[in-house]
């Protein structure tokens, strides 16, 4: 996703040349450390075609490939995607299929029910078009827990990260379904930390902020992959200097843990930091759908870590990306009536005002960027995260 041409579909005419030799270095610097998992999704504009052009001069069982399709009610269009998928690729077989965002009930339905995208996957596998199926999700941890509940999956990709371990149950889940986790971008998404604050460097030392996040997830036996997303060749190398480190990771992590801890603490506050997020409500349980959790705890790593840009990007796509990015943002708070919904809230008192804080710090310009439509229709601009 992050070192393709563009979110839009070209032809190979359009692609620029420089885009593609950097594309290829990166496999090769890759495949040099030891890399030969590579994955995509359907709707990342040229990533399909551009990979297929790189890998295709590799021997097809020295790498590992996996793209990501959207589960929709039509099965029969999810598999002319699959199909398109393994043209541009330029393979007859994928080693992981992914159902591209199983993010709520409805894409819930749609990839489980008989008939839906689930069964049109298994029967590609059957055919020997797919080695191992999994789904990839933004969704709420309940959700995620009850996708992998249903024992139909080979793997999940998900969030979780120092920054963001709301999703532990899940993966518990799914190592107890003996499932693979692969985290989704746990560098980028994980605080944008190919450029971190200089504060949040300073509490990570003697760890650049990246190679503690890398160790951190490695540490729990339950976390097989991390996804890396590099843009140039260079970035594999911090990455690759933590496997030295994982045998030594309960020596090393420990005292910057703590550290971290501390620091959020004495800008927040222990009682907050440690219940902000008990009693609060889902964001389709709010007036005017404010994703309040989000926002709290956006606004927590902005004030504990100087995580401001990460914090202002992801604040922007709310309320324009639709399940990607669900809920609203915290316009006129002031003028909303919040009481019933934070009823269970240890801090419902004080909650109104720390919104409109964080819609204070953080609220910019709407974050644009392109992708093609997820049902596999004509590009458009459009809030998604991947």
């Amino acid at each position: 996703m992050r070192f393709h041409c563009t979110w839009d579909e070209l032809s190979p005419s359009e692609i620029p040349e420089k885009n593609q030799i950097n594309l290829e270095a990166i496999i090769r610097r890759s495949l040099e450390v030891g890399i030969n998992h590579f994955e995509t999704s359907r709707t990342y504009g040229t990533s399909e075609m551009q990979l297929g052009w790189a890998l295709s001069k590799l021997p097809r069982d020295q790498v590992l490939i996996q793209t990501k399709i959207t589960p929709i009610s039509d099965s029969q269009e999810f598999q002319r995607q699959v199909e398109k998928s393994l043209s541009l690729l330029q393979v007859d077989y994928l080693d992981l299929l992914t159902l591209h965002g199983i993010n709520d009930p409805q894409a819930f339905k749609d990839s489980l029910c008989p008939g839906g995208c689930l069964d049109r996957a298994r029967e590609l596998q059957k055919q020997g078009k797919a080695r191992y199926i999994g789904f990839a999700t933004h969704a709420p941890t309940e959700l995620i827990v009850k996708t992998i509940e249903t024992d139909r999956f080979d793997y999940v990709n998900l969030h979780w990260y120092y920054i963001n371990q709301f999703n532990w149950p899940a993966i518990e889940a799914a190592d107890r379904h003996d499932m693979g986790v692969f985290i989704i971008s746990p560098s980028d998404k994980g605080g944008m930390l190919h450029t971190p604050p200089k504060r949040l460097v300073e509490l990570c030392h003697p760890l650049h902020p990246m190679m503690f996040n890398d160790l951190f997830c490695l540490r729990h036996h339950q976390v097989k992959t991390l996804s890396l997303g590099a843009a140039r060749p260079s970035d594999f190398d911090a990455h690759v200097q933590v496997l030295d480190l994982l045998d030594r990771a309960e020596e090393i992590l420990p005292p910057i843990v703590e550290r971290l801890e501390k620091a959020a603490i004495a800008r927040l506050g222990e009682e907050w930091w440690r219940t902000w997020h008990i009693g609060l409500p889902p964001h389709h349980k709010t007036p005017k759908g404010i994703n309040i959790p989000m926002i709290l705890w956006l606004r927590n790593l902005a004030i504990a870590y100087d995580l401001v840009e990460y914090a202002k990007m992801r604040y922007n796509l709310l309320g324009y990306a639709d399940f990607w990015h669900p809920g609203t943002r915290a316009e006129n708070i002031k003028e909303i009536d919040l009481s019933d919904c934070l009823r269970h809230s240890p801090h419902a008192d004080k909650i109104p005002a720390l919104l409109d804080d964080a819609h204070q710090r953080l609220a910019g310009e709407p974050v644009q960027k392109l992708s093609r439509d997820l049902g596999g229709g004509k590009s458009r601009t459009k809030q998604v995260w991947s």
